[in-house]
């Protein structure tokens, strides 16, 4: 399935693209053939990114700084894209984090959390389906949403609930865009480290051992495999899957609802005290 010209002559956004998961998926999609633009709030990362991964892809690769909650600024980004051809494919990855008793969290961190990961989705995802669904033009929506979406999970209260209406939202538009020829799909990781983000989310090490000695497959998912799995569901050989919320997490929801809620027996107070936030944690998902 995996042929070089997979992803040729499609046109690829990933929000959040210039760091672990967006990143991994965009590397991959150049691999196969697409054209990828990624976008993020920090321009540094977001102009490494776009060097490294120009490696991959020449001429294929373009960074554009931009935070998708400032919806004004969104529709600029989106319609400079669009004067150069239509986008095919959006990958709404960019999210926010926090670890935290949630009695402690201010209503400017759920704002936060909640303002990145919902309605920075549902910006980028009006903005291209009211484009597509204008022009007549097939496109494809893959969120990354997260095991606890459906089930809850204590310590990420705000991620939580993000992601929940995330995953209605996607459920909701395949079937009101489906017959205009819009497909919209997600995937729901369970634990992958990438840079920074996972280290915070799981503040010591034993706590790592912990989730990786809970998971059936005794270890956690990478980077390559969430990016193999995108490439399938953004690609036409998936072109009858449409509104489905695929789990990849070695079967540790099978085990029990809440990704994050046995934390509560095993951090201490002074761990909890470390991990008073101040703004959020940028996430695997």
């Amino acid at each position: 399935m995996f042929q070089p010209d997979l992803l040729h002559r499609k046109r690829i956004l990933i929000t959040g693209g210039g760091t672990g998961l967006g990143k991994g998926m965009a590397h991959r999609f150049l691999e196969l053939g697409a054209t990828v633009y990624i976008c993020g709030r920090r321009h540094q990362v977001l102009s490494e990114a776009e060097a490294e991964l120009s490696r991959v892809a020449p001429n294929k690769i373009r960074a554009l700084p931009c935070d998708i909650r400032d919806l004004p600024r969104l529709e600029e980004m989106i319609e400079s894209v669009w004067r150069d051809g239509p986008l095919d494919i959006l990958v709404n990855n960019a999210a926010g984090n926090f670890l935290a008793r949630t009695e402690e969290l201010s209503p400017g961190a759920f704002e936060a959390v909640l303002g990145i990961v919902l309605m920075g989705t549902i910006n980028t995802t009006m903005a291209c389906g009211r484009r597509w669904l204008q022009a007549a033009h097939p496109g494809v929506a893959l969120n990354i949403a997260a095991t606890y979406a459906s089930t809850g999970s204590a310590y990420v209260v705000p991620s939580a609930m993000a992601k929940a209406a995330v995953v209605a939202l996607t459920r909701s538009l395949a079937v009101e865009w489906g017959n205009r020829g819009i497909r919209m799909n997600a995937i729901s990781p369970g634990p992958i480290p990438t840079e920074g983000a996972f280290s915070r989310l799981l503040p010591r090490p034993e706590l790592e051992s912990f989730a990786r000695e809970r998971n059936p497959l005794r270890r956690f998912g990478t980077v390559e495999e969430l990016a193999n799995l995108a490439a399938f569901l953004v690609s036409d050989f998936s072109s009858y899957i449409n509104g489905d919320v695929i789990v990849m997490d070695g079967g540790e929801q099978l085990q029990g609802a809440g990704e994050f809620s046995a934390l509560g027996r095993l951090l201490t107070e002074t761990d909890w005290k470390s991990l008073k936030p101040s703004k959020p944690t940028k996430s695997s998902r």
